[in-house]
C-alpha cells in the first residue's frame, strides 16, 4: 500500500465543556474531574509535509512567539517518532483560528491531529487506543480528541464514555483577557469537593431538561432571549471571574438577559447552547448588538465571537480504527 507524501487541510476542532466539576485532588497533585465534552466547528487547519530525513520542521507554530520544541504539536511528532522508531519526519505548520486561553481545546486537539495525521502519513497502523495512551502524555485534554467523539469523563479527564448529544448550535464570546490554567487550578478559592455524578444523571437530565427544539412553547417563543439550560455547573467560573472582571462582565451581562450563560474550561470563553432553528442565528446576531460595542478599562469588553454547530464526531474519525 503507497503511504501520502502530503496531508493538507487537517481539521482540528475546538471543544466545549459543558459542565466541569472538580470532585477531589489525588496525591499526584492532579485534580479529579467530571465533564462532558462536545466537539464544536471551530477549527484549526494543519498541514503536513512528509520528510525522508527524520527532522520535524514548523514554518508557522500554533501560538506565535512559541518556541518549535514547546509547541505541543511538534512534541507530538516526537512522541511519536519514539513510540514506533519510524525513519520519517514531516514540515508542518498551522492556520490558527482557535484562541489560546480561552478554555477551547485548541493546542490539545491540534495536538491530537497531529497524531492522527502522522500515523496515517507515516503508514504506522497504531489504532484509535494506542493513540489515546500516547496522547495523555502529552495533556490530560489530548485524549478526547483522538477519541473522536462527545464524551463524559472522568479523571484528569482520560477516561471516557461516549455519549449521544442532541442537535445544538453554539454562540461563544471571548472576553478579552487572558486566564492562566495552572493559575486558577491552583486558587485557594476552588472548591474540590463536588459530589460525583454519573453519565446516567446527565443522560436523564437531558431528557427532562426543558429545551425542545422542535416545538417550543408560547412562552418560550414570546422571551426576547431563549437559550438551553445546562446541567451542573463548572467549578472553575468562580474562580475565573473573580480573577478576570472580563469574564465576570460577559456572564453578568448574558445573565441579565435572562439567558444561561456558562464559562468552558479554565476559561476565558463564555458560551450558550441553543435548538438547531431558525431564531437561534438571530438570538447571537441581537446579542452581538448589545455586547459589542461595550468596553471595559477602555479596551473592548468581547475580543471576538462565534456562531457554530455542534459535532456528533470529530472530522478524522474514521481514520482510526
Amino acid at each position: 500500500m503507497s503511504v501520502s507524501r502530503t496531508l493538507y487541510e487537517v481539521p482540528a476542532p475546538a471543544k466545549l465543556n459543558l459542565f466541569l466539576h472538580v470532585t477531589g485532588r489525588g496525591n499526584d497533585g492532579y485534580h479529579r474531574l467530571q465533564t462532558v465534552f462536545r466537539l464544536i466547528d471551530l477549527q484549526d487547519r494543519l498541514h503536513f509535509e512528509r520528510r525522508n530525513d527524520g527532522k520535524i520542521l514548523c514554518s508557522q507554530p500554533t501560538l506565535q512567539g512559541l518556541a518549535e520544541t514547546d509547541d505541543l504539536c511538534h512534541r507530538a511528532a516526537q512522541l511519536l517518532q519514539r513510540a514506533t522508531g519510524t525513519r520519517y519526519g514531516v514540515s508542518w505548520h498551522c492556520d490558527k483560528r482557535i484562541p489560546a486561553g480561552a478554555g477551547l481545546g485548541g493546542g490539545s486537539s491540534d495536538a491530537a491531529s497531529t497524531l492522527i495525521a502522522l500515523n496515517r502519513l507515516w503508514g504506522l497502523g497504531l489504532s484509535r487506543l494506542q493513540l489515546m495512551r500516547l496522547g495523555v502524555q502529552l495533556g490530560a485534554d489530548v485524549p478526547v480528541f483522538v477519541f473522536g467523539r462527545n464524551a463524559f469523563a472522568q479523571g484528569i479527564g482520560e477516561q471516557l464514555q461516549p455519549i449521544t448529544l442532541p442537535i445544538r448550535q453554539y454562540s461563544l464570546w471571548l472576553p478579552n483577557t487572558f486566564l492562566s490554567t495552572p493559575k486558577v487550578f491552583s486558587a485557594k478559592s476552588l472548591t474540590r469537593n463536588t459530589k460525583p455524578v454519573t453519565i446516567m444523571d446527565f443522560a436523564q437530565w437531558q431528557i427532562d431538561q426543558d429545551c425542545n427544539a422542535e416545538a417550543p412553547s408560547p412562552v418560550a417563543r414570546a422571551k426576547a432571549f431563549q437559550s438551553c439550560a445546562l446541567f451542573g455547573h463548572n467549578d472553575l467560573q468562580p474562580v475565573a471571574s473573580s480573577l478576570s472582571p472580563e469574564v465576570a462582565s460577559v456572564l453578568r451581562l448574558l445573565q441579565s438577559l435572562g439567558l444561561h450563560a456558562r464559562m468552558t474550561g479554565s476559561g476565558s470563553c463564555v458560551f450558550l447552547e441553543f435548538p438547531k432553528n431558525n431564531t437561534a442565528i438571530r438570538q447571537h446576531s441581537q446579542i452581538s448588538g448589545r455586547i459589542l460595542h461595550l468596553t471595559q478599562s477602555l479596551q473592548p469588553l468581547v475580543k471576538q465571537s462565534w456562531f457554530v454547530d455542534g459535532l456528533d464526531y470529530h472530522p478524522l474519525y474514521t481514520w482510526l480504527n
